[in-house]
């Protein structure tokens, strides 16, 4: 008898027997010295109708630990389960009449691998039966067979069926097979156990004939990589089960292979957002207001790369998470350990075929549209996040921060919008008799752009001109003697705006961000004569809860997305305490925001605090044990110290 015999016989026949059971001859041996010309892939293999499968499929939610003495629950699980054991042994008799000029010895062991497949198929189907459930009694879903059967050689079908489907099996079946144990059904774990020792077998043939067509040079996991083409990615060689990377190792894959897999990550069913980190929004965004192209520095480069890492407070697992340079393996396993759920990353060049979203960048200024504007398409219009246009400039100036003061009444602790240098002087002149004057450019950021004037000293018109000039305006505030300074955190959606939380904000004398402090209750960071003035004499509650959305339509309208207000408590000339409401109204994310998601996804209930250091001022023995299993677990490096340039982002239990 002929292998092709076998092949043509489990693809196309119409009754579950002949698919399941070959005859004697084929079962003790095979010749394969004619295995003809190769075959069109039909559209779907042979099946009687009962088990016909759609193409919008079923999914089928595998059982909890405690659902799993449910028969019923356990006979839909395995139904599920055996119609992908019948798919592989389709899809294996296809790769042998698909290409039948493949090697003799790769063809051997798919035929071996194909006669598994059907003995797992009936021993599901064993099982199924006991727990009171029947083939076909459920819909049967395609997703294997769209998926593999366009192969377009066998290093595809390996890279395909073993390197990924079957590849994510280990997790999975050795996984449950330990949960059927531990509930007490044994047989259906012996099903399982079995499975698992023949899918070691399978993804090692794999791995064999992956490595011997692989291109020359490139590692496993770049030709894995590669090799891979849309929908399929490396995440889907995981199972929705712990990591089993012993299964892996027995298999054949090296560690590098392994290690960069088990920190790889996609979405699994939800469209993911896409998250981009551009710090120097504001600056493009001058950039545009005065006409010239924005070209950042060392630093303003520096934060770009050395910080974008901060996505992975606000990403989801089922997200992506844009970078310019990937952190790195060993970081990525690091931020694992310390019980971070990773996005999926990619580099600045998205696939074009994707479904996707959304987009949430830190802002949406000029670069951040430009960079999203070529997958617009992509995302459904029916989305929050789908592309926009770049912000108004207004929206992301000093100017929309005294404009809500304003509407507020609050303009004797705020300042004054000044185009032009005349009206700058003036009302700087006039600021001086009262104290220090603090001037800062439009579209400055961190505490960066800001000049002190001090009484009696000589007032920087150059300074100023050059400012007006490059922002088109610059805010002249009196100088506020600092208490304590704080931000207020809200969420637009198109129906509704959200307090979503509170943090207290670290900055230098300068008033330059150092850090954010988030508590489980705000008010306890907070000394206790302020924490009256706040609650009781200002009655922020009202003023931040109630009052202030209100006037986000008007301030804002059509915005979706991040908003954060920066607000100080500062000391009157007699000693009493006052409130500058608003020092700064920022439409975009904030690091207020980056440490209060952070907060979310770690200890909620201790304190937490973001920090942002100078590479320079950690020590080599700090840097030495960052990635040591035993270093003090209050303190996660969110970006890797190793590849930063200048800056590191701290996050620590406190």
């Amino acid at each position: 008898m002929q292998m092709r015999e076998a092949a043509e016989r489990i693809l196309l026949a119409q009754t579950l027997e002949e698919k399941l059971h070959l005859p004697p001859a084929l079962e003790h041996g095979v010749l394969d010295d004619s295995p003809g010309h190769a075959i069109t892939v039909p559209d779907t293999p042979a099946r009687p109708e009962h088990l016909i499968m759609s193409n919008k499929g079923v999914r089928v939610s595998f059982p909890g630990v405690n659902k799993l003495d449910d028969e019923h629950e356990r006979g839909k699980l395995l139904h599920f389960l055996a119609n992908h054991e019948l798919l592989a042994a389709e899809l294996m008799a296809l790769v042998l009449l698909r290409f039948p000029s493949a090697p003799a010895e790769y063809r051997r062991g798919v035929y071996e691998a194909m006669r598994e497949e059907q003995m797992h198929t009936r021993m599901y189907l064993r099982r199924m039966n006991e727990c009171g459930i029947n083939f076909g009694d459920l819909p049967l879903n395609n997703y294997f067979w769209k998926l593999v059967s366009p192969m377009e050689t066998p290093m595809d079908f390996v890279t395909r069926l073993n390197l990924t489907f079957e590849q994510a099996n280990l997790d999975f079946s050795k996984h449950y097979a330990a949960l059927f144990r531990q509930a007490g059904d044994k047989s259906t774990a012996v099903v399982l156990e079995k499975i698992y020792l023949d899918e070691i077998g399978h993804v090692g043939h794999g791995v064999k004939w992956f490595r011997k067509w692989k291109q020359r040079g490139s590692t496993d996991w770049q030709a894995f990589k590669t090799s891979l083409t849309f929908p399929l990615a490396p995440a889907k060689a995981k199972g929705i089960a712990p990591f089993n990377a012993e299964g892996r190792r027995l298999a054949g894959f090296d560690d590098d292979f392994i290690n960069r897999l088990d920190v790889c990550e996609q979405s699994r069913g939800r469209t993911p957002v896409v998250h981009w980190f551009n710090p120097n929004s504001e600056s493009h965004v001058a950039a545009k207001v005065s006409g010239q192209r924005f070209q950042p520095n060392r630093m303003e480069s520096a934060m770009e790369c050395d910080l974008e890492m901060l996505t992975l407070a606000w990403c989801r697992k089922d997200d992506i998470s844009m970078l310019r340079q990937h952190p790195g393996n060993e970081h990525l396993s690091y931020l694992k350990r310390r019980g971070f759920e990773l996005p999926e990353f990619f580099g600045l060049d998205l696939c074009k075929e994707r479904k996707l979203g959304g987009f949430r960048p830190w802002a949406w200024s000029p670069e951040s549209s430009k960079q999203f504007a070529v997958h617009a398409s992509q995302v459904s219009a029916n989305v929050p996040w789908q592309w926009r246009e770049s912000l108004p400039s207004l929206w992301l100036s000093k100017e929309i921060g005294l404009k809500l003061e304003h509407e507020l009444g609050r303009k004797s602790e705020s300042g004054v919008f000044c185009r032009d240098v005349p009206h700058a002087i003036d009302n700087i002149n006039i600021l001086l008799l009262s104290g220090d004057v603090l001037l800062k450019a439009a579209h400055a950021c961190a505490g960066r752009g800001h000049k002190r004037i001090k009484i009696g000293e000589p007032i920087p018109e150059a300074w100023i001109a050059k400012r007006i000039e490059k922002h088109g305006g610059i805010a002249v505030e009196p100088w506020l003697e600092r208490v304590h300074d704080f931000s207020m955190l809200y969420e637009i959606k198109p129906d509704s705006v959200s307090l979503i939380g509170m943090t207290h904000m670290e900055n230098d004398a300068a008033g330059r961000f150092i850090g954010s402090l988030v508590c489980p209750k705000w008010g306890s960071g907070l000394p206790p004569n302020v924490a009256k003035f706040l609650f009781s004499d200002a009655d922020i509650t009202t003023l931040y809860g109630e009052t202030i959305p209100q006037y986000f339509p008007t301030l804002l309208p059509g915005y979706v997305g991040p908003v954060g207000i920066d607000a100080m408590v500062y000391r009157l000339a007699d000693g009493r305490l006052g409130l500058r409401a608003v020092v700064e109204l920022n439409t975009r994310m904030t690091m207020g925001r980056v440490a209060l998601e952070l907060h979310k996804k770690t200890e909620p209930s201790r304190r937490g605090r973001l920090s942002i250091l100078r590479k320079k001022d950690l020590s080599e023995s700090v840097l030495s044990t960052i990635y040591s299993h035993d270093i003090n677990n209050r303190i996660t490096f969110i970006n890797n110290p190793f590849m930063a340039r200048e800056f590191i982002a701290q996050w620590e239990i406190v």
